[in-house]
């Protein structure tokens, strides 16, 4: 491994000799397969099913295994959790695909995103607070704050302490 990939998860540095997940697809652009890199983390959250299927065949020597499947079962169990691809500030005007009301500027929102042949397509956003109602479940701190990559220290706990509000 060069080092040079990145995370199709999270988009951040696959670091040399670190262990990581990869998926064979059918390559879009050519004839063949290629391989799509995670975080192995990342690949619990986004793609559990294929993760699902490589811990079962893996020796039982994975390194946090255990984290590993309790966030793949979780996945499996909402399936709109995959689609959550971190937490930020509105920027824009946007609308809530849960609620269908505007986002203000300024407030916390959940980007989401769809895997579709191979890759993952922005798909809109949510409230913070239309989390619950739209992942069937209100334990999703981890899933935001782990694709949550650019934000500050001081963001982070804002976001936390925003949910735990909730």
């Amino acid at each position: 491994m060069t080092g040079r990939s990145k995370c199709r998860g999270c988009g951040r540095a696959l670091a040399r000799g670190d262990l990581r997940f990869g998926e064979r697809v059918a390559n879009p652009f050519a004839d063949g397969e290629t391989t799509l890199w995670f975080h192995p983390l990342c690949a619990a959250y986004k793609r559990p099913e294929t993760m699902l299927e490589a811990l079962a065949q893996s020796a039982s020597t994975v390194p946090n295994r255990e984290v590993l499947e309790r966030a793949t079962h979780a996945s499996l169990a909402r399936p709109r959790l995959p689609r959550i691809d971190g937490a930020e500030r509105a920027k824009g005007q946007a609308t809530c695909r849960q609620c269908r009301k505007p986002i203000p500027r300024g407030t916390w929102r959940i980007r989401l995103a769809y895997y579709e042949e191979g890759q993952f397509s922005p798909s809109g956003y949510i409230h913070l607070a239309c989390g619950k109602d739209y992942f069937e479940t209100a334990d999703i701190l981890e899933h935001v704050l782990h694709f949550s990559t650019a934000l500050g220290d001081a963001d982070r706990e804002e976001l936390r302490s925003a949910l735990a509000a909730l």
